[in-house]
C-alpha cells in the first residue's frame, strides 16, 4: 500500500539509525514489504507488524569495536505521527533502543487494532500515557527498563485506564514507577484474561492492598525489589492458588515466612530471597511436590537444615546461600536426583569436604550442572568423588578449609565453565591437566598456597577462558618469550606470581583484557611500546610493587572509572598529564620529578573530571602546589606527602566539596593553614606533618569540620594556644600536635572527645576507608553475569593510614587503625596542670604529653584510662607522687616519667615493677624497679596540691629525720665503748678477725 510505504519513510525520517539498520527503506523499493523489520500481509499487503527492536550482544568476547558497533545499531530520535498510516498495525517492538528519555508518545493509543507492545529497555521517560487504554484489543504490553534514563524515570499518575484492556494477558511494568497510583491495584484486578503481571522495582509498597484478589487466570507474579517489609500488605497474594510464579526477593520482608504460602500449592517457582526473614524453615515449605526452582538465599534463616527437604523430589534449582543455618547437608538431599543447581555459600556447614560430594554423588551426580559451597566452613581435601560429577559447569569452593594438592582428575570435568578454588588451604603444584577444561571461562585459584612452575601445558586447551585470577601464590610462570595464548581474556590476576625479570610480552596479545593485576611480580624493565597501546582498553591495571623503570607516558589513557596503580616503582622523568576520567591513580613510591603546575592544571573539559583517589606521595615532585584544585571536584582522596614540595597550602583546594583526605606530609610547605579548608565539611583525615607551617591552630577546626577522625600537624612552627573549639571534634581519634611552639594549659573540654572516651562494637570490625562512588562495569557475557562476581574488581576502595608515635616509636597502622585512639603533644610549651577530664578518656591507648613545661600532680583517676599502652609524662615539673590508681593500668606497655619532682614510692603492681628503672629516672621515688628501697619511715604523701604548696615541709621533715638518726647512731656506739674497757677490746679483737679474713681470701684468689 502506497499510503503505508509514505508513512513508512516520514517515520524513519525522524530516526537517528546511526547502525543503517534501516538502509532498505528507501524510496526507490516500491515494496515495502521487504524491508528490514516489516511484516505483512500475504493477501492484503497491509502492513501488520513492526519489528524494530535493537539485537542483544551475543554471548562472547567483544572487541571495543564490536561494543561501539553495537551502541550504533540503537535506534534514536523521535516517533513521527505518520506511524498512524498503518492502520492495521498489530504489532509493535522498539525494544532495546536508546530514545533518551522521550515520552512514550500518545499516539500510540489511536492504534485500534494493536495487541502487542514492546517498549522495554528503549530508554524513554516521563509518564506512561494513559491513552494506551483506548488499545481494547492489547493482550501484551512491556514498558519494563532494566536502567532508565537519567532523570527520566517512567511513571504512571494512575492505572486507572487499565480497566478497558480485558483482553490484556501480559503486563510488565518493572522499574515503572507506581508511587502516585496509590489505587492501581484495584484496576489491575478487573483484568480478568491476565497470565502474567511484573510489578517490580515499581514503589509497589505505595500502593493500597487489595482485600480479595479476582485475577483467577493469573499464573506468574514478579514483586521483587518494591521494599515491601510488612507481609500483610501483599496478604492477598497468598489467595491466588494457581500462581506457578512467584517473586517476592530484595523486598526486606520481616519475622516469620508467611503462613499464607502454605495453601499455593501450585507454585513451580518460588523466590523468597535477600528479604529479612529470621526463624526456621518451616516443613510444609519442603512439602510442594511440583516445586523446581526455591530460593531462600540471603535472609537470616536459622536452625539445621531439615532432612524434609528432601521431598522436593522435582526440585531443578535450590539456594539456601547467606543464612544463618548450622549442621551440615542432610543426607535426605540424595534423593533429589532431578537437581541441577544447588547453592549453599555462606552457610556455616562446617564439615568434611568428602561428606558432602559422597551426599551429592548418589543419583545427584548425574544432573548436578552447578555446585556454589563457598564459605561454607568446609575442610579436608578433595577426593575422586568430584570426577562422577560429568554434566557440572560450575563449582565453587572458594572461601573454605580445604587442603591438600589439586587432584588431577579435575582436568575430566570437561563440560565445566566456572572453577573457584580461591582462598583456601591448597598447596602443591598447579596440575597440569586443567590446561584440558576446553569449555573453562572463569578460574579463581587466589589465595591458597600453590607453589612450583606454570607453563604454556597448563593453558593448552583454554582458549575460551575470559576470567582467570591466581593472586596470593608463589607460581613461576615459564613461558617461551613469543608465547601466542590461546586464550583471550577479560580480567587476569597474577599478583605475587614470578613473572620477571623481563616484562611478559604476551600481554600484549590480549586484545580483551580490561582488568590485569600483576603486582609483586619480579618485574625489572622498562614497559614495552606494545603494552602502552593497550592501557586504553584497561578498567583496571595494577602494577605495583616491581621494579619497573622508564619514563611514563606523557598522556595516560584508560577507559572511564578506571583504577591505575603504578605505585612502589622506579618510574623516573616527569608527572604525565593526570587523566580526569579515571577514579583511581596511584604513582606513589616512585622517582617522579618535576613539577604539579603543568599535569594538574593543563586545559581540559571540566564537566569530565571524575578523579576520585590521586596518590603522589613519595616521589621527588617539587615547587609549589598550583592552585587550580578547582577543576577536580569529585576528589575524595589527595595524598602528596613526602616529596619536595613548597609554598603555601593553595586556597582552591577549599573547594574540593567531597574531599575526605589529605595527606601533606613531610613537605616544605609554609605559610598558615589556608582558612578555605573550612568549606570540606566532610574531611576526615588532615595530615599536615613534617612541614613549615606557621600561625596558630585554627578555630574554625572544631566548628566547620565535625568529621575529623585524624588531626596531624606535628613537626611544624605553630604557635599560640590549642583553641578551646577544637573540642567539638567528637569523631577523634588521632591528635598530633607535636613538636611546635603550642603554649597556654590543656583545655578541660579535651574530655568531649567521646571516640576516645570509648570504643564502640562495630569499630572493632570496619577500617576508615573511603570507596568510590563509580558505577561498576565489566563487558562480561550475560550467561555468565548470574553465576559469578568478583569483588575483588568492584570500584575502589581506599584504607586509611597514619604514622603515630605510639610505645615510643613510629608505627604504621593501616587496616588496623580505626582501633587506634592516640593523643601527642609532647615537645611544645604548655603550661599547667593536667586537668582531671583528661581520666575521662576511657578508650585512649596512647598519651604523650612529654617535653613541656606542665605542673601539678598526675590526675588520680588515672586508671580509669584502662585502655592506655603507652604513657609518656616525661621531662616535666610534675609533683607529688605517684597515683595508686595507676597500677590499675594492666594493658600499659610503655611508660616513662623520667625528669619530673615526683617523690615517694611506686604504688605495687605487677604491671608498674615490669619496666625498667630508666622510665623513672630524674624524680626523687623509691621502691621497684628503682635500687633505693622505701624505708619504713619514709614518708609517703597521700593527698595535696603538688610541690609549691607541700614540697618544702616534707624535704625539711626528711632533713630532720636523717640528723637525728646520725646522731643516735653515732653517740650511740661511741659513749659506752669510751665507758667499758672490756667492750673496746672486745670490738677491737672483733675487727681484727674479720680484717684477717677478708685477707685471706683476697690472697687466695689472686
Amino acid at each position: 500500500m502506497e499510503t503505508e510505504r509514505q508513512a513508512l519513510l516520514q517515520f524513519k525520517q525522524g530516526l537517528i539509525d546511526r547502525g543503517d539498520r534501516l538502509a532498505s527503506w528507501v524510496p526507490d523499493d516500491r515494496d515495502c514489504c521487504r524491508w528490514a523489520g516489516i511484516v505483512c500481509n500475504n493477501l492484503t499487503g497491509h502492513v501488520l507488524e513492526l519489528h524494530l527492536r535493537s539485537p542483544e550482544l551475543a554471548n562472547k568476547q567483544h572487541s571495543d569495536t564490536e561494543l561501539e558497533d553495537f551502541r550504533r545499531s540503537k535506534l534514536s530520535g523521535k516517533m513521527n505521527p505518520s506511524l498512524l498510516g498503518l492502520k492495521h498495525l498489530t504489532y509493535l517492538d522498539l525494544s532495546n533502543n536508546d530514545f533518551q528519555g522521550i515520552s512514550i508518545p500518545k499516539f500510540l493509543g489511536s492504534f485500534g487494532g494493536l495487541r502487542h507492545i514492546n517498549l522495554s529497555n528503549a530508554l524513554f521517560g516521563g509518564e506512561v500515557p494513559p491513552q494506551l487504554g483506548n488499545l481494547s484489543n492489547l493482550q501484551y504490553l512491556d514498558l519494563h527498563h532494566d536502567y532508565g534514563y537519567p532523570g527520566r524515570r517512567l511513571y504512571v499518575e494512575s492505572l486507572e485506564w487499565l480497566s478497558d484492556l480485558s483482553l490484556l494477558e501480559h503486563l510488565d511494568l518493572k522499574s515503572v514507577s507506581l508511587k502516585k497510583a496509590s489505587n492501581g491495584l484495584q484496576y489491575v484486578n478487573n483484568l480478568p484474561s491476565l497470565v502474567e503481571l511484573r510489578l517490580s522495582y515499581g514503589q509497589f509498597n505505595q500502593i493500597h492492598p487489595l482485600s480479595h484478589a479476582n485475577l483467577t487466570s493469573l499464573a506468574i507474579l514478579d514483586l521483587s525489589m518494591n521494599d515491601i517489609e510488612n507481609s500483610t500488605i501483599i496478604n492477598w497474594v497468598f489467595g491466588l492458588k494457581n500462581l506457578v510464579f512467584l517473586d517476592l526477593s530484595y523486598n526486606g520482608i520481616q519475622g516469620l515466612i508467611p503462613e499464607g504460602l502454605h495453601n499455593m500449592s501450585s507454585l513451580k517457582y518460588l523466590d523468597l530471597g535477600s528479604n529479612d526473614f529470621n526463624s526456621s524453615v518451616p516443613d510444609w515449605l519442603y512439602s510442594f511436590s511440583p516445586l523446581e526452582f526455591l530460593d531462600l538465599r540471603c535472609n537470616q534463616l536459622q536452625g539445621q537444615i531439615s532432612s524434609a527437604i528432601g521431598n522436593l523430589t522435582f526440585a531443578l534449582s535450590l539456594d539456601l546461600s547467606g543464612n544463618d543455618f548450622n549442621g551440615g547437608i542432610p543426607r535426605s538431599i540424595e534423593k533429589l536426583c532431578n537437581l541441577r543447581s544447588i547453592a549453599v555459600s555462606d552457610v556455616g556447614l562446617n564439615q568434611e569436604i568428602s561428606i558432602v560430594l559422597e551426599i551429592f554423588s548418589r543419583c545427584v551426580s548425574n544432573t548436578l550442572e552447578s555446585l556454589d559451597l563457598n564459605s561454607c566452613g568446609l575442610f579436608g581435601q578433595l577426593t575422586n568423588q568430584l570426577a562422577r560429577f560429568n554434566k557440572l559447569t560450575r563449582l565453587s569452593l572458594g572461601g573454605n578449609s580445604i587442603s591438600g594438592p589439586i587432584p588431577p582428575f579435575m582436568g575430566e570435568l570437561s563440560s565445566l565453565k566456572i572453577l573457584d578454588l580461591s582462598q583456601n588451604k591448597l598447596k602443591g603444584n598447579l596440575p597440569e591437566s586443567l590446561g584440558q577444561l576446553v569449555n573453562l571461562e572463569i578460574l579463581d585459584i587466589s589465595k591458597n598456597f600453590l607453589e612450583g612452575v606454570v607453563s604454556e601445558i597448563h593453558f593448552y586447551n583454554l582458549s575460551n577462558l575470559i576470567i582467570f585470577v591466581g593472586n596470593g601464590n608463589p607460581l613461576i610462570l615459564k613461558v617461551n618469550s613469543n608465547w601466542n595464548p590461546p586464550f583471550q581474556v577479560q580480567n587476569l590476576g597474577l599478583q605475587s606470581w614470578v613473572l620477571g625479570p623481563g616484562f611478559p610480552h604476551w600481554f600484549c596479545s590480549q586484545k580483551y583484557l580490561k582488568f590485569l593485576d600483576f603486582s609483586n611480580t619480579g618485574v625489572l624493565s622498562s614497559i614495552p611500546s606494545c603494552f602502552w597501546n593497550l592501557t586504553s582498553q584497561f578498567q583496571h591495571l595494577n602494577l605495583s610493587h616491581n621494579q619497573i623503570h622508564g619514563e611514563l607516558p606523557k598522556q595516560l589513557l584508560f577507559l572511564p572509572y578506571a583504577l591505575v596503580d603504578f605505585g612502589s616503582n622506579y618510574f623516573s622523568g616527569p608527572l604525565p598529564h593526570i587523566p580526569f576520567w579515571v577514579t583511581l591513580l596511584d604513582l606513589s613510591n616512585n622517582q617522579i620529578s618535576g613539577s604539579l603546575s603543568q599535569p594538574l592544571c593543563y586545559e581540559m573539559n571540566e564537566t569530565m573530571v571524575d578523579l576520585e583517589f590521586l596518590n603522589l606521595g613519595e616521589n621527588s615532585l617539587s615547587g609549589d602546589i598550583p592552585d587550580c584544585w578547582m577543576k577536580w571536584q569529585h576528589l575524595q582522596v589527595i595524598i602528596l606527602a613526602s616529596n619536595r614540595l613548597t609554598g603555601r597550602i593553595p586556597s582552591s583546594m577549599g573547594t574540593l566539596y567531597d574531599l575526605r583526605s589529605l595527606h601533606l606530609q613531610k613537605n616544605s610547605l609554609s605559610g598558615e593553614i589556608t582558612p578555605s579548608l573550612r568549606n570540606c565539611r566532610r574531611i576526615c583525615t588532615l595530615d599536615f606533618e613534617d612541614n613549615e607551617l606557621d600561625g596558630n591552630i585554627p578555630a574554625w577546626l572544631g566548628h566547620n569540620l565535625p568529621n575529623v577522625r585524624i588531626l596531624s600537624l606535628g613537626s611544624n612552627k605553630l604557635q599560640g594556644p590549642i583553641p578551646n573549639e577544637i573540642c567539638a571534634l567528637t569523631s577523634l581519634q588521632v591528635l598530633d600536635l607535636s613538636h611546635n611552639n603550642i603554649s597556654g594549659s590543656l583545655p578541660s573540654c579535651i574530655s568531649n572527645f567521646s571516640s576516645m572516651a570509648f570504643l564502640k562494637d562495630g569499630d572493632l570490625n570496619t577500617n576508615i576507608q573511603y570507596n568510590s562512588a563509580a558505577p561498576y562495569w565489566v563487558s562480561m557475557p550475560s550467561g555468565l553475569r548470574r553465576y559469578y562476581f568478583l569483588p575483588k574488581y568492584q570500584g575502589a576502595n581506599i584504607v586509611e593510614n597514619a604514622l603515630v608515635v605510639m610505645k615510643g616509636q613510629f608505627l604504621e597502622y593501616s587496616t588496623i587503625l580505626n582501633l587506634v585512639r592516640s593523643i601527642d603533644l609532647s615537645g611544645n610549651n604548655l603550661s599547667g596542670e593536667i586537668p582531671e577530664e583528661m581520666s575521662s578518656l576511657q578508650g585512649l591507648q596512647s598519651l604523650n604529653l612529654s617535653h613541656n613545661y606542665l605542673t601539678g600532680r598526675i590526675p588520680e583517676n588515672i586508671g580509669d584510662m584502662k585502655s592506655l599502652e603507652s604513657l609518656d609524662l616525661s621531662v616535666n615539673k610534675l609533683s607529688s607522687s605517684i597515683p595508686p590508681s595507676m597500677s590499675s593500668l594492666t594493658f600499659l606497655n610503655h611508660l616513662n616519667l623520667s625528669d619530673n619532682h615526683l617523690i615517694g614510692s611506686i604504688p605495687s603492681s605487677t604491671q608498674l615493677q615490669s619496666f625498667d628503672a630508666s622510665s623513672y629516672a630524674g624524680n626523687q621515688l623509691c621502691g621497684l624497679p628503682l635500687p633505693n628501697n622505701c624505708s619504713t619511715n619514709d614518708v609517703v604523701p597521700s593527698s595535696g596540691n603538688g610541690y609549691e604548696e607541700k614540697g618544702y615541709a616534707d624535704i625539711l621533715d626528711w632533713f630532720i629525720s636523717i640528723l637525728l638518726g646520725l646522731i643516735v647512731g653515732f653517740w650511740g656506739v661511741l659513749i659506752p665503748l669510751m665507758i667499758n674497757r672490756g667492750w673496746r677490746i672486745k670490738y677491737y679483737n672483733f675487727l681484727d678477725n674479720i680484717w684477717s679474713k677478708v685477707s685471706f681470701i683476697v690472697s687466695r684468689c689472686f
